[in-house]
């Protein structure tokens, strides 16, 4: 009889405690990482009045163009680290009709 109450306790405590925050961080999670990574130092390079070829020799190919027409990339970068919040990071890159960097825009900016 006894071991039975003393299991019934176990199981209850068990199930009690399995919606606690600190079992919650015992189970594994990778990072999930998603997009365009950018070194501060790939970014950096970009300047105005660069074309758009030397722009994706530096940074590669955009994560996405403006729908509306090509002249705006979007170089977008989102981690997820096991546990923690989700940071992302936004450059944007607007051209002229020539195909020529005219604004720079990195929000947040990207640091080391």
């Amino acid at each position: 009889m006894r071991c039975k109450t003393l299991t019934a306790v176990a199981g209850a405590l068990l199930m009690l405690t399995a919606g606690c925050s600190t079992v919650e961080k015992i189970v594994y999670r990778p990072d999930i990482n998603q997009g365009n990574y950018l070194a501060p130092a790939d970014v950096q390079k970009i300047h105005t009045g660069m074309t758009k070829q030397q722009v994706a020799y530096i940074l590669g190919t955009p994560m996405m163009d403006d729908p509306f027409g090509n002249n705006t990339w979007f170089y977008v970068f989102r981690q997820q680290p096991s546990h923690e919040n989700v940071t992302q990071q936004t450059l944007t890159l607007n051209f002229n009709e020539a195909g020529v960097l005219t604004n720079v825009n990195n929000k947040p900016k990207l640091t080391d």
